[in-house]
């Protein structure tokens, strides 16, 4: 089972078995895309923000989800024909005002790198480089910077298919451009090199990306540190098991052999509040809300999980993963609005309208607003991840005409279908009093961020390896490709969850304390504050980003990925404990 459970995970994505396929000296198009400071992976520009040479500045269209990840492709001036090496070829001489140089030079000094593609695999390289030790210690006239103008392409080929591309710069050809003199001429050339690739096929041709030069890979440590977490949460969830078996027996025992007329004398803990531990809690409408509203995500992640598992679309193109997401959190709008609305009734509410457009609203608009700031941001700054116009009208669209009236229609059924909460025990009209008569550290206050610590470190730990490989995909250079160890750790966190928020929940009831319902979802959702504060090391500890723009997108975009993770497994704690409040209930005979 082991064995399988390895072998699945670690299965890369393949891209299907067919492509393309080139006669020989069957020409080839290199589509140049953007350029940007390497250690900033969100500030992004177009290729030819820099003044690089070219015979035209023909665009390449771009599929919906490209735009999304800011692709602005455009077709370049390197001529390519399949299986024809080209030992040297003069591009085109250019002639430089000093403007322009400047703009180089800013670009060099930045680590500015070039992103290109062929038959859709990626290839990058720097734009130059910056020579002279002395730029530590200030002495800033003895560095020199040179500009990459040589570009050499090694294109791997099985048979008459392309399934692998890579560029690389010859040091020995760069030019020195320090001076910034008007009328600097260079000479931009290329070189291409044909190499046989037998063992590469084109379904598993994106696999090598994963383990690159310019992208390294350290794939034996990935596994080596899932398996460790995995050993992790299996010890724990086996302890909270064996513990909470052991307690829930022994209480179930003692109660059961109370007599009827001892009951009142001898009833303590979880089962004394039984006329309260089903008395709804405040703000029913909003925790309706948020609980449908993670309903809704997790729906969205585990079917963007298994079709990126299972192959129903191809994950490593670009912008793919955007796309199917947005897809299908239009597409399963109805089981949020169910959710949010069957629990709203079961809990009293009668203002179901005003239930759904919370629901509808409660994830979108903080999205909204992040999105609005970070893509004003780059909007000023010139940068190619401003989404288009056109992009931001189809994401209104499919949100305005699909999911809006689709989590309204998911609302109206949960509604029409929902009955009143089945709770095993009747509810008291007088509240008990929770006591207060116990040791301050006992008491909620000191409690409350102990429980919340410990619910969302224990989950967040893990997930923490595998977080540490998505970070470097979404704020890195690296292509995600194993997806099927991405699986096992989402049902990894799912369980922890679970069951580290039903047992923090039955030490509540044991201290007498019936108000679990708020409790629950916080206890499940604090993970998501976990995974937002590691943002914040991952950003001043593991990268060199810097700058408003980069800032702008990893704070916003992480805040909004964090208050999604807060949502959906503030969900999976809530219904958790929700079950297993009305199991242990429905168990022991109650008055």
């Amino acid at each position: 089972m082991i064995r399988f459970l390895v072998a699945l995970a670690s299965a890369p994505i393949t891209v299907g078995a067919s492509g393309p396929q080139y006669a020989a000296h069957e020409p080839l198009q290199i589509i140049a895309n953007k350029v940007g400071p390497f250690n900033n992976p969100s500030e992004t520009y177009e290729y030819y923000s820099l003044p690089f040479c070219s015979r035209s500045k023909k665009k390449r269209r771009e599929d919906f989800g490209e735009r999304l990840v800011g692709d602005r492709k455009v077709i370049s001036p390197y001529e390519v024909t399949f299986l024809d090496n080209v030992p040297w070829r003069l591009l085109c001489e250019q002639s430089f005002s000093r403007h322009e140089l400047q703009t180089f030079t800013k670009a060099i000094e930045n680590d500015y790198y070039f992103e290109m593609f062929i038959e859709d695999l990626p290839m990058w390289g720097y734009v130059g480089e910056v020579e002279g030790e002395d730029v530590l210690l200030g002495h800033l006239e003895t560095v020199r910077r040179y500009i990459y103008p040589h570009l050499h392409f090694s294109i791997g080929y099985n048979e008459n298919q392309v399934v692998s591309v890579n560029v690389s710069t010859n040091p020995q050809r760069k030019v020195d451009i320090t001076e910034e003199f008007d009328g600097t001429e260079v000479a931009f050339s290329y070189s291409v090199e044909w190499v046989a690739r037998t063992d590469l096929s084109w379904g598993s041709r994106m696999s090598r990306y994963h383990d690159s030069r310019f992208l390294p890979g350290t794939f034996e440590i990935h596994w080596l540190s899932i398996i460790n977490s995995f050993v992790l949460v299996l010890l724990l969830t086996a302890f909270l098991t064996i513990i909470m078996m052991r307690v829930l027996k022994n209480d179930f025992s003692r109660y059961m052999e109370v007599e009827e007329d001892e009951i009142g004398e001898e009833e303590t803990g979880w089962k004394l509040i039984n006329g309260d531990v089903f008395r709804f809690p405040p703000y029913a409408n909003v925790l309706a809300a948020l609980v449908g509203a993670g309903a809704h995500l997790f729906c969205v992640i585990f079917l963007l999980l298994t079709c990126a598992v299972t192959n129903c679309f191809i994950p490593t193109k670009r912008g793919a993963i955007l796309t199917a997401m947005i897809l299908l959190y239009a597409c399963s709008a109805p089981f949020g609005g169910f959710i949010s609305s069957r629990l709203y009734r079961q809990l009293g509410g009668e203002a179901w309208l005003a239930n759904a457009l919370l629901v509808a609203l409660t994830f979108p608009t903080p999205l909204a607003l992040v999105f609005t700031w970070v893509n004003s941001v780059a909007l000023a700054h010139g940068s190619s991840a401003a989404l288009p116009i056109v992009a931001v009208v189809i994401v209104v669209a499919l949100y305005g005409l699909v999911a809006f009236p689709l989590t309204l229609a998911g609302a109206i059924l949960g509604r029409q279908i929902s009955t009143d909460l089945k709770s095993p025990c009747r509810t008291t009209r007088v509240p008990r009093e929770i006591p207060a008569e116990m040791p301050w550290y006992r008491l909620p206050p000191a409690q409350m961020p102990c429980t919340e610590f410990m619910a969302g470190f224990l989950p967040f730990s893990a997930i923490y390896i595998e977080l540490h490989y998505i970070f470097a995909s979404l704020w890195g250079h690296k292509i995600y490709t194993l997806f099927g160890i991405l699986y096992l750790a989402f049902v990894m966190l799912i369980i922890v969850t679970a069951f580290i928020t039903v047992s923090l929940v039955y030490f509540q009831l044991a201290r007498e304390d019936y108000r679990w319902w708020w409790r629950s979802l916080l206890c499940g959702g604090s993970t998501g504050v976990f995974i937002y504060a590691y943002s914040f090391f991952y950003f001043f500890n593991r990268s060199s980003m810097d700058g408003m723009i980069q800032g702008s997108f990893y704070f916003g975009y992480m805040a909004i990925i964090s208050y999604a993770f807060f949502l959906m497994l503030g969900f999976i704690g809530f219904h958790s404990t929700l079950a297993f409040v009305c199991h242990i209930y429905s168990v022991v005979k109650a008055d």
